[in-house]
């Protein structure tokens, strides 16, 4: 299970009308080897679903896809996002990680 906080719900829909593609289903979050700690998240919009996605409504015709390779990392993870007085970006807290870098993009398990 992953929890998508309202703030990252309200962003993701605003990227997508942004986006003027009504054929986009979903965002993809994904984990990906790399980063200052082993592992980085990445995010990518998806038109189709995979046979071995999850799936987690972010509006009636959104969704956020994961696949089952990166879903071993993220269970349990809360997708947020914050403002701050030096920029706005997605935040993933992630009960797995248990190391992060300073800037949270990259973490280790």
């Amino acid at each position: 299970m992953i929890t998508i906080d309202t703030t990252a719900a309200a962003k993701i829909t605003d990227l997508y009308i942004d986006e003027k593609d009504p054929t986009i289903k979903a965002l993809r979050v994904f984990v990906q080897g790399g980063g200052c700690s082993g592992f980085s998240y990445g995010f990518t919009w998806e038109w189709e679903k995979s046979e071995d996605d999850f799936e987690f409504p972010v509006q009636e015709d959104l969704q956020i896809f994961v696949d089952a390779a990166s879903m071993q990392y993220l269970q349990g993870a809360i997708i947020k996002f914050k403002t701050e007085l030096m920029g706005s970006n997605f935040v993933i807290e992630n009960p797995n990680a248990t190391n992060k870098c300073g800037c949270g993009s990259s973490f280790a398990v």
